[in-house]
């Protein structure tokens, strides 16, 4: 794919959506680290049926502390792998108390090292809470980018550097949240939603969905 198609793909996609963001619901970075590292293999629907339960009663890290492991499991036991989540949240919250002050780092190196947050949790903090231009490769990213041809690669990480060296500076801030909701209502993994794509006729993938196989 060329630089030209990306460009017109990219903005495409922002005259659409101009202002995406996550559909996770938060308030502040720490609420954000907190939702996200929720979110690993759970919906964001899921996510925030549990948080708005959770953030009135406590959305500090020492807030969360207070409340202790088992008493986090009690607002986020209706998310999966929730006994494991509520151990990384509260070892997080710990390290944020001792180490930060109680504030969320705005470093990768730093987001890595806490408990349950990976490189595309990292992506995610320091791109919707602190403006950075990362771009948080998941699961729908992943298929739109191979399946468009915008950035082709085997592993996330192969097709976030192939993304991170290919897509124009103006639109880089606001790429992965595009390419999410792409991905996540139009770009479907069983069967996308060709016939009301905005960039089709720009999109590589050889096998369309006619007009007659999309609801």
């Amino acid at each position: 794919m060329n630089n030209a198609k990306r460009h017109e793909i990219f903005r495409r996609l922002r005259e659409l959506d101009p202002k995406p963001t996550t559909e996770l619901d938060y308030t502040t970075p720490f609420e954000l680290l907190v939702a996200v590292t929720l979110s690993a293999q759970a919906t964001d629907v899921g996510v925030n049926k549990a948080t708005r339960k959770l953030f009135p009663v406590a959305n500090t890290p020492q807030a969360i502390l207070a409340l202790g492991e088992e008493g986090l499991k009690k607002y986020i036991s209706t998310i999966g792998l929730y006994n494991a989540k509520a151990r990384n949240v509260i070892a997080t919250c710990r390290i944020l108390v001792e180490q930060y002050g109680g504030v969320v780092p705005r470093t990768r190196e730093a987001l890595e090292a806490l408990p349950g947050v990976g490189r595309k949790t990292a992506n995610v903090v320091l791109n919707t809470a602190f403006g950075q231009p990362t771009i948080a490769v998941d699961t729908h990213i992943f298929r739109v980018a191979n399946r468009t041809g915008l950035a082709k690669g085997k592993t996330v990480r192969a097709v976030e550097d192939k993304l991170e060296k290919t897509v124009p500076a103006e639109f880089k801030q606001d790429a992965h949240h595009w390419l999410i909701l792409h991905g996540r209502y139009v770009c479907k993994a069983r069967k996308p939603a060709c016939p009301v794509c905005v960039i089709r006729d720009l999109c590589e993938y050889p096998d369309k969905t006619p007009e007659t196989e999309t609801a």
